[in-house]
């Protein structure tokens, strides 16, 4: 398997939903940087199950504990060693599909490529691992403090914030449990959440991420393209469906000169449609991005299936999971995204050296 993500900061992995722990291992990350472990934990603590009447009740407090790389506060330079101990495994819960496998999960693919699989929530390819990611990226935050990276949640099925973000207050984001920042669309898309849960579905969504005071410069031309880095991190996030930025797939419908984007003096620019990104590389714009979330896979209905055997079964969700999995995913949109910026910001240090 590849457990490995990023270029000069590199992320590896390691654990499953049910084993003993999760946990990785961070390379790359400069010396001398002070961080700020609270800061840390409250992103995971962003992420947590449990959290909220709308998401998944299972209660994991999510402590990470880091290992290495960290002294009186500071990096060291040397490799950044963490654990997050798996403390609220309910594995029966999978009993029910040892041998069946989940429609629309990765029990089917992943069976036939490895030949074997961990039922148990899905070991290797449960949403658990994301946990790591948001470690990763909330130091990754700190060490470009200097830019603002905000997500929220933009939509929840046909529900969708009908505002430029340019026009929200990105400080609501936290204040309600579905984390989007215009409080009467919130209000909505909790009342709809509320609705499917109790009819055993689930919905999907999408969540909008901006990034400002970015510099000039981060991205290549060719292959490593920040957009589709970006991208790339984006479609690893477990239900991820699709990825947009700027003008994305409304672009498609406009003339060249309804998008183009006129220079000021400055090299700023009138308007964004490029989305802070030209040529695969950062113009100093705000970058903005949006990410497609389906409905959760596992649903409290009977569902035809089939077993490693090939007869036809019928399974029914059982357990604790979430009837959408947005909310709890705003928090790991804005570390992955940390990572990649906070690579790139790397990549050119290192080549003014």
């Amino acid at each position: 398997m590849f457990n490995s993500f990023g270029n000069i900061l590199k992320l590896t992995t390691f654990g499953e939903s049910h084993g003993t722990a999760i946990g990785g291992v961070i390379d790359g990350f400069p010396a001398g940087v002070k961080v700020d472990l609270d800061a840390v934990q409250k992103e995971l603590d962003r992420r947590r199950p449990g959290q909220s009447k709308i998401v998944t009740q299972r209660k994991e407090p999510d402590t990470v504990e880091f290992l290495s790389g960290i002294f009186d506060g500071k990096t060291t330079g040397a490799s950044i060693g963490f654990v997050i101990k798996n403390t609220n495994q309910k594995s029966k819960d999978y009993n029910h599909n040892t041998n069946v496998y989940r429609p629309s999960h990765a029990d089917y693919t992943y069976d036939k490529k490895y030949g074997i699989r961990d039922h148990r929530g899905g070991g290797r390819t449960s949403a658990r691992e994301t946990a790591n990611w948001v470690v990763a990226g909330a130091l990754a935050k700190q060490l470009i403090s200097h830019i603002s990276i905000n997500a929220f949640t933009s939509s929840v099925g046909a529900i969708f914030i009908n505002k430029p973000y340019q026009d929200l207050d990105f400080s609501k984001t936290e204040t309600n449990d579905v984390r989007c920042p215009d409080l009467d669309t919130a209000d909505k898309m909790i009342t709809k959440i509320k609705e499917i849960r109790k009819e055993g579905d689930t919905i999907g969504g999408t969540i909008t991420c901006v990034l400002q005071n970015m510099p000039v410069g981060l991205g290549e031309p060719i292959f490593h393209k920040l957009h589709a880095e970006l991208g790339k991190a984006m479609l690893s996030i477990n239900a991820v469906k699709g990825f947009e930025f700027g003008s994305g797939f409304c672009g498609a419908k406009m003339k060249g000169s309804e998008h183009n984007d006129i220079f000021n003096p400055d090299g700023s620019t009138k308007t964004n449609l490029s989305g802070g990104i030209q040529g695969g590389i950062s113009n100093g714009m705000d970058v903005y991005f949006r990410v497609a979330f389906k409905p959760v896979a596992t649903i409290m209905q009977n569902q035809a299936t089939i077993n490693s055997e090939g007869e036809a079964k019928e399974i029914q969700g059982k357990g604790r999971h979430d009837p959408c999995v947005v909310p709890r995913a705003v928090p790991i949109v804005e570390a992955l995204a940390a990572l990649v910026v906070a690579d790139f910001y790397l990549m050119n240090k290192t080549r003014s050296i």
